[in-house]
């Protein structure tokens, strides 16, 4: 038999030396995010911003596939590791000075990570990055073997499982930097598939004991985190610009559409709660991992905005078609997996259908050129528009 789940138990400013570590209830009361999870979250993104700011940097300069190959990698390790984390800490924050100490001790992972980040996108130098990562992840092995120690059965085996197959992974990851340059590219994809084949086999026949609202609430505030990251990277772009350029003109219809985006993608996720989507491992699963592109596409549209603000005053080397794209694509990207993630679900006929068109609509701004990113911020303002309408009506 497992170890019953432990009382609901408060967060003290000055936590016990050392307890056992056992899972918490499902059924918690106002089970929130801790001080230390909205620090974890603050320090990580630090590494989104870096990620961003060299995604921005690639696009301008119009080498795409560095661009999209680098940033793809770095965000993956960075909402990997965060990921990880997050869930575990549903299922198992003790809030002792070992688990703070280890939190502690991934955050110092991020940052060596963060500090990685240019060198990965400039020369394919993976060796600070990867060592960033694996500290992280190593880091998350000692929580797992703590679970372990305080579970039983089945919950016990899920916990080994999990320590193992993530100590298994990192081992590949230090071989990964072992290997010839040019054999990296076609082992990274194989990296990244183990780890997401850990949490699958690890709980195959036993789920941890995470909280869905406590889960719903994490990912909204890093969500919120990354939205607002998005708006002070293209705010300081806009700023540069105008010491350098004073192009106001140019610059404040790409302003407009990209508060407005940003706003919209605000509302959008938060307009229903999500909390009875996750009633199920496969469901959760889903939405967990589909996660990747909501973040990944709310970071970018930040990167994106810089790019356009760069061709505006003739500092990018590619066209006001490609600069557009940089803030569309993410921008529908986002859209759309919003929709398929939690907005669908409880909605039919019309209602239904409003992100999707809006996904597209925004794509299609691409074509406008120059006028494209305040055309897409308009259709996502439209959208919300609809969406309250719609709303009112069904209410």
């Amino acid at each position: 038999m497992t170890s019953g789940p432990a009382a609901p138990r408060p967060q003290h400013p000055y936590p016990r030396p050392v307890q056992r570590m056992v899972p918490r209830s499902r059924d918690e009361p106002h089970r929130t995010a801790t001080p230390l999870e909205l620090f974890f979250d603050l320090c990580f993104v630090v590494a989104v911003a870096q990620a961003g700011r060299e995604l921005a940097h690639d696009l301008a300069e119009g080498h795409l596939h560095v661009a999209l190959v680098g940033y793809l990698f770095a965000f993956f390790a960075i909402w990997w590791a965060w990921m990880n984390f997050t869930w575990f800490a549903s299922a198992y924050d003790c809030d002792d000075v070992p688990y703070r100490i280890t939190t502690l001790v991934q955050i110092t992972g991020v940052l060596i990570l963060a500090a990685g980040v240019p060198r990965m996108f400039a020369d394919q130098d993976l060796t600070l990055a990867v060592t960033g990562y694996v500290v992280m992840r190593l880091a998350m092995v000692t929580q797992w073997l703590r679970a372990a120690a305080g579970e039983e059965g089945a919950a016990r085996t899920v916990a080994l499982r999990y320590a193992v197959g993530i100590t298994l992974v990192q081992v590949g990851w230090v071989l990964v930097l072992l290997v010839p340059a040019d054999v990296r590219p076609y082992l990274v994809p194989l990296g990244i598939l183990a780890e997401l084949a850990v949490p699958v086999i690890a709980e195959l026949t036993t789920r941890t004991s995470w909280h869905p609202h406590h889960i719903a609430e994490r990912y909204g505030l890093f969500t919120l985190i990354v939205l607002g990251e998005t708006v002070a990277a293209a705010t300081v772009a806009v700023q540069s610009a105008v010491d350098e350029h004073e192009a106001l003109g140019e610059l404040i219809p790409i302003a407009i559409g990209g508060i407005l985006l940003c706003f919209a993608a605000w509302w959008i996720y938060f307009a229903r709660p999500v909390e009875d989507v996750l009633a199920s491992n496969r469901q959760a699963f889903l939405w967990g991992y589909g996660h990747y592109l909501v973040f990944g596409a709310a970071a970018a549209i930040g990167a994106g905005l810089e790019v356009a603000v760069e061709q505006a005053v003739g500092k990018a080397h590619i066209s006001a078609a490609a600069a557009t794209a940089a803030v569309t694509v993410p921008g529908a990207v986002y859209l759309f997996t919003v929709w398929l993630l939690h907005a669908r679900h409880g909605k039919s006929g019309t209602a239904r259908a409003v992100l999707p068109v809006a996904a597209v609509a925004v794509l299609a701004c691409t074509f406008l050129g120059g006028s494209g990113v305040l055309a897409a911020g308009l259709v996502a303002a439209a959208t919300v528009a609809v969406g309250v309408a719609l709303h009112a009506r069904e209410g």
